[in-house]
């Protein structure tokens, strides 16, 4: 069963730049709360601290806050991008996320090998990542570009290729960072239905976004954070209105 468990997690990162003693004790004088010396005395960045949380099936969960808030850190550890220093994560079901849907692109490969590449990476074989080559230079409208190096891409066919390579897996868990529409209208069009389809297929939705309207539209539980911890957790129309 899909679910996601946060039992007291924290995640830091260390400020390696920062080597002077006297330094050091300005930015810890001046940011006492996010600012600390590890154990290696290192100046670390608390990016999230003691978060504790349940999502299971069926909720829509949106993660609101100003900007620095921790938002973006947490989904990327629920992704696996970022190890918890502290507390114990427990991520059950197949994870799809639109953290940076061009994320891992090879310029220097085609549109096609990419989207190859990503399906083997993700376990397919390759007729499998050859029909979803396919399938992603249709919904693209890329055409013959399919087959040419991504470098040579214009700014709008590189964000068609990749909102297609991300939409093209059905997760259990579908982690986003912002509601990530871009292109032309007749690109927006179907890739917002497109997206539609994605999240109500999903069991789990964490989306982390400044956008309310979005999170009235398809979240019933909005957890808001500051300072890399949970100040509130409860229905949208509570915390949103809060």
């Amino acid at each position: 069963m899909p679910l996601i468990q946060a039992d007291g997690i924290s995640i830091e990162f260390p400020l390696y730049h920062v080597g002077a003693r006297s330094l050091k004790k300005r930015l810890l004088a001046r940011s006492p709360i996010r600012l600390k010396e590890d154990e290696s005395h290192r100046i670390v960045v608390a990016a999230l601290r003691d978060l504790t949380f349940r999502i299971e099936p069926g909720e829509r969960v949106a993660l609101v806050g100003s900007n620095g808030a921790g938002k973006t850190t947490l989904l990327r550890t629920l992704a696996g991008i970022y190890e918890p220093v502290a507390g114990r994560l427990e991520v059950n079901g197949t994870i799809g996320s639109l953290i940076d849907p061009g994320a891992g692109m090879d310029t220097e490969a085609t549109g096609r090998e990419n989207i190859i590449l990503r399906g083997l990476f993700l376990g397919m074989s390759e007729s499998e990542c050859e029909r979803l080559a396919e399938e992603a230079g249709r919904f693209s409208g890329l055409g013959e570009f399919l087959d040419v190096p991504i470098r040579t891409y214009s700014a709008g066919m590189a964000v068609r290729l990749s909102f297609a390579a991300a939409t093209l897996m059905e997760p259990q868990i579908l982690l986003m960072d912002e509601w990530f529409l871009a292109g032309d209208a007749d690109f927006i069009e179907r890739a917002s239905e497109r997206l539609s389809q994605l999240v109500e297929g999903a069991d789990i939705l964490v989306l982390a976004t400044h956008n309310m309207s979005i999170v009235r539209q398809w979240c019933t539980r909005a957890i808001k954070l500051s300072g890399g911890r949970i100040v509130a957790d409860g229905p949208v129309a509570e915390i949103v209105e809060a």
